[in-house]
């Protein structure tokens, strides 16, 4: 099976430590293009743009780092409940149409329950997948070129219509929940379910349940993961890098944190947090898993940890679980661009065009980090 890998925009700045601003970078545009220029030139599938109010607008930056790209895909984010789905989709046509055709959706309805009531929205969790549900049946009626008279519990339309179409049939919809009610709105309505980065084991049973939940609406999904990646040389000096990434975290840094995180209405986010608790080993899941990024930061809260073979294998047990896409990050993001690229894209198998890219990019000698790099433009 062949592999999609994504990288990631740190829209919220950047740095070689977490829970600190020791090492950070700013949050900049000329930054954000090195590392989209990076993973463009690397070959990588695409990017995610984070969303929430500590990031800059997805929407703004994908449009900024699309002109200066020629491959690169870009995942940004709709907020249903932020957003009307006639004006998203009109703006998902003009994006599509002017990065020609490499625009990916990703659906993000929201558990940070502060973060939700300072920009309006009430709804409780299940009424906000009941408000995504009313949201993508009207999405997908556009998409097929209706016009569209809608009227549900959240949402109403009166003649609502696309009147310039996307580069794409279909722009691809990307989304993640794990709770009864965002299991049932994805096998309805998206194309990739994505999860956080849960042992091998659990991932497969998630995917198996959201097959047969898709089998019952008469359809079928593509499966991605998002994680953090810290590969190098040896399996030992990246362990030493995964705990050099939060030593700078104190006792009240942490607890803030997990406290902030605690307060979720998020099942994914719960998962994430059980598996710091529950691991018999600390933060280590098993050798090459390690949860100590959700220590401090909220979403995909662990991170494959290893030389190339190490994080290769584990990626195999991952597709063979079902899992197609990787959506990857790392700190510094733009060396750890390389780092991945270098270690682990010889180990993978990527399509056609990737891997030509990849090559030559090796052979070039370019898949190293250039002595001095610091993010700064």
């Amino acid at each position: 099976m062949s592999l999609n890998i994504f990288w990631f925009i740190p829209t919220q700045g950047d740095g070689r430590f977490l829970g600190t601003d020791q090492g950070a970078r700013p949050a900049n545009f000329e930054y954000f293009s090195q590392v989209a220029r990076a993973a463009d030139h690397l070959g990588y599938h695409g990017v995610l743009l984070p969303t929430g109010r500590g990031c800059d607008d997805a929407w703004v930056t994908a449009a900024g780092l699309a002109a200066i790209t020629s491959q690169l895909k870009f995942l940004v984010a709709v907020r249903p409940g932020l957003m009307s789905p006639t004006l998203t989709y009109r703006m998902a046509t003009t994006l599509d149409r002017h990065s020609r055709g490499r625009l990916l959706i990703n659906v993000v309805v929201g558990g940070d329950i502060d973060e939700l009531h300072g920009d309006g929205v009430f709804l409780d969790h299940d009424q906000r997948y009941q408000q995504t549900d009313e949201f993508l049946s009207i999405w997908r009626a556009l998409a097929r070129g209706e016009t569209v008279n809608y009227e549900g519990q959240h949402l109403r339309v009166q003649g609502a219509h696309q009147y310039f179409p996307a580069i794409q049939s279909s722009i691809p919809l990307y989304f993640g929940g794990s709770s009864p009610a965002a299991m049932a709105v994805a096998a309805k309505h998206l194309d990739m379910y994505l999860t956080w980065g849960e042992p091998p084991e659990q991932v497969a049973d998630k995917v198996a349940r959201m097959k047969k939940l898709a089998a019952e609406q008469g359809r079928t999904l593509r499966f991605g993961i998002r994680l953090h990646v810290i590969v190098r040389d040896s399996v030992a000096e990246s362990r030493r890098e995964a705990e050099k990434l939060t030593q700078h975290i104190t006792a009240d840094v942490r607890a803030a944190a997990q406290g902030a995180l605690a307060k979720y209405e998020s099942e994914g986010q719960r998962r994430m947090l059980d598996l710091q608790k529950n691991s018999a080993n600390g933060l280590w899941l098993r050798p090459d898993l390690w949860a100590g990024v959700g220590t401090v930061r909220g979403g995909a809260g662990t991170a494959m940890v290893g030389d190339g073979p190490t994080i290769a294998a584990l990626m195999s047990e991952y597709a063979d679980a079902g899992i197609d896409t990787f959506i990857l990050s790392g700190y510094p993001h733009l060396e750890e661009a390389y780092h991945f690229a270098e270690h682990v894209f010889p180990l993978l198998p990527l399509d056609r065009r990737k891997s030509e890219i990849r090559s030559e990019v090796i052979a070039n000698g370019s898949a190293r980090v250039p002595a001095g790099a610091n993010g700064q433009s």
